[in-house]
């Protein structure tokens, strides 16, 4: 039988990682996607190709420099939720 108070605490501290974890990469793309959009209308060169290829540059920068940060917190996610399965099932 699963107790709620500590599925609940395990569903928060995924959302809360999950949102941590995406946060670093999405925020790359979008201020790419600002930035490229806003150059691209300035300029009127209408090429979806463009802003594709800079928005998937910006990402995997992100995770080059994010990245170790991610998967620290993704592995100490981990190690914490192996460790409160005593306290979520009985």
């Amino acid at each position: 039988m699963m107790t709620t108070e500590g599925a609940l605490d395990l569903l928060r501290n995924a959302l809360i990682v999950a949102a941590t974890v995406a946060t670093p990469v999405l925020m790359a793309a979008l201020i790419t996607g600002l930035a490229v959009g806003v150059l691209q209308t300035a300029t009127q060169v209408n090429e979806a190709t463009l802003s594709f290829l800079f928005k998937l540059a910006a990402v995997a920068l992100a995770l080059v420099v994010f990245g170790p940060m991610i998967l620290d917190q993704l592995v100490e996610y981990t190690r914490r939720s192996i460790a409160s399965i005593g306290q979520v099932v009985p």
